[in-house]
């Protein structure tokens, strides 16, 4: 796990050298904070221009459960993140990869119980309507 953060951690901070080099050669003369702004800004654009039409194609084709799974997908990882970063920082537990994975796993599991559940209901109720229009 550690491994992982400091790798993620070098890979932002070599872009981060990337972007001051470039800054300083055209003397554009950005403040650390201005420069958040415009590139965390310009990356969040780009992902509405992919992301927008992808969800739009899956909610007009009846896909909303599939929104709200990314969604939701999306929360679990952060939040596993954050509690595994919060227990190193405070030392109040080992900041272990493996437990990321078995609480991203514990969601994907009782997810697909649930998908199943919900089309065996599904299915059940289609049968019955199908029953009550042939009476």
């Amino acid at each position: 796990m550690k491994e992982l953060l400091y790798w993620i951690v070098e890979c932002i901070a070599k872009i981060h050298s990337y972007i001051l080099r470039l800054n300083d050669a055209y003397e554009y003369n950005f403040t650390d904070k201005e420069l958040h702004f415009l590139v965390i800004g310009v990356m969040g654009m780009a992902f509405i221009f992919v992301v927008y039409p992808i969800f739009k194609w899956l909610a007009k084709h009846d896909h909303v459960m599939i929104i709200a799974w990314i969604y939701v997908f999306t929360l679990i990882i952060v939040i596993t993140f954050a509690i595994e970063i919060g227990q190193k920082v405070t030392n109040t537990g080992n900041m272990e990869f493996e437990d990321i994975m078995m609480g991203v796993m514990g969601f994907v599991v009782m997810f697909v119980i649930f998908a199943l559940l919900r089309e065996v209901y599904k299915g059940i109720k289609s049968l019955i309507r199908r029953e009550k229009k042939d009476e």
